[in-house]
């Protein structure tokens, strides 16, 4: 499986509307099913071994280990010969000081594996350290150069860039695959805490392919790692940019493991009463999709419905634009955010009358109006009666 066979196949998905899915695997289960589920290729990184171990993704970028000899100790044992119908690449730290970078490469591909990725990549380190790397010759450029001679071997090269630069260096090095590196992934028990929000995401993502497009309009856009954890967050990012494609580490490998276990491990210790499929269903749906950001809109309008709420501050926590927060809910729920903030006071307040004896202007400030007038014109707009005749019409069939 050579490069132009693989970049075919991906061109014609791409032409067809269809993503791009690498996965960043550190063992041959993950490979497996990562293949049968649909992946595209696979990535054998250092940092997927020590996900495995039950640490950080952050040790494959130091010295506990060799990060060249793990993955090749690995990756030829457990994915090579498992994984035939997609590519295997094989993560290269091409700073090692030890290799040399063209000898090195010839091995990885006598070894069965059909492409690089530049990873461990000293991209992600700046400031001194950064600075101290480059100047001792462990720079960027070694990435590059690595790409350029596998790709000139023939091999499928995959290039995680962080800035416009990056990509250009990359593109001209013959990287078949641009995939922008928004940091370590956050999410699960041993995620990164500080990273990108989606917004910069997209704009950094945006930011790149533009100088991806002018030149070298056939090569595959893809996104990995920050704060793209869900395929909601996959699909924000899809949507204005001219990404094809996503690649996952922790979002495929990790994260899924640690929530099932711990649900697995409660399940069986606190009750007798389990049921696997439910648990499945819901665990894989709380990874899935809409389900966190609507049920978080929800909450917080539950805790807060009695101050002031607007949709731009709940957009601003979950760190999204107000349109996309407010398409999203009103999909999801069939309901604006507004309409929902005001049917859940107004059921409160319902509530409330019939059960408090309080003053209806009491109730009023308390589920979030500042005053009766416009408490009860709102109630009679929704209801159908103001509040006062709502009571009336509730002590008549008392009465009655």
């Amino acid at each position: 499986m050579d490069k132009f066979e693989i970049m075919e196949r991906l061109r014609k998905q791409c032409r067809n509307n269809e993503k791009v899915i690498g996965v960043a695997a550190g063992n041959g289960m993950t490979a497996k099913y990562a293949q049968q589920g649909g992946a595209d290729f696979i990535l054998a990184l250092s940092a997927g071994r020590f996900r495995q171990m039950g640490v950080s993704s952050l040790a494959g970028f130091l010295s506990y280990a060799n990060s060249n000899g793990l993955v090749m100790t690995f990756a030829t044992k457990e994915l090579v010969p498992l994984i035939h119908d997609i590519p295997v690449c094989f993560g290269l730290c091409a700073t090692d000081p030890t290799i040399s970078l063209d000898s090195f490469i010839d091995v990885i591909q006598s070894k069965g594996f059909a492409g690089i990725n530049n990873f461990p990549s000293v991209g992600l380190f700046d400031g001194q350290f950064g600075e101290a790397l480059a100047e001792q010759g462990m720079s960027y450029a070694l990435e590059v150069e690595a790409i350029r001679l596998a790709s000139a071997k023939g091999l499928f090269t995959v290039a995680f860039v962080f800035t416009p630069q990056q990509a250009e260096a990359m593109i001209q090095a013959g990287a078949d695959v641009i995939c922008v590196h928004l940091g370590l992934t956050q999410g699960g028990d041993v995620g990164a805490k500080n990273i990108l929000s989606l917004q910069s995401a997209k704009r950094l993502a945006n930011q790149i392919f533009a100088r991806c497009d002018e030149l070298n309009s056939t090569v595959v856009k893809m996104i990995y790692g920050g704060p793209v954890n869900k395929p909601i967050d996959v699909q924000f990012m899809y949507d204005g940019t001219s990404t094809m494609g996503y690649i996952g580490g922790s979002v495929f490998e990790r994260i899924p493991t640690e929530q099932m276990l711990l649900h697995i491990m409660k399940s069986f210790k606190e009750t007798t009463n389990f049921h696997y499929d439910d648990l499945l269903a819901n665990v894989m749906g709380g990874i899935d999709a809409h389900v966190d950001y609507i049920d978080f809109m929800k909450n917080y309008v539950r805790l807060n419905y009695m101050e002031e709420i607007t949709l731009q501050e709940v957009a601003k926590i979950l760190r999204l634009s107000r349109s996309y927060v407010s398409t999203l809910f009103k999909k999801e729920v069939g309901l604006s955010f507004s309409q929902y903030v005001i049917e859940f006071r107004l059921n409160r307040a319902i509530e409330l009358m019939q059960v408090s004896g309080l003053p209806l202007n009491r109730i009023a400030e308390m589920v979030g109006y500042l005053n009766y007038p416009q408490f009860s014109k709102i109630f009679k707009k929704h209801k159908g009666l103001s509040p006062s005749e709502l009571l009336e019409k509730k002590q008549k069939d008392n009465d009655s």
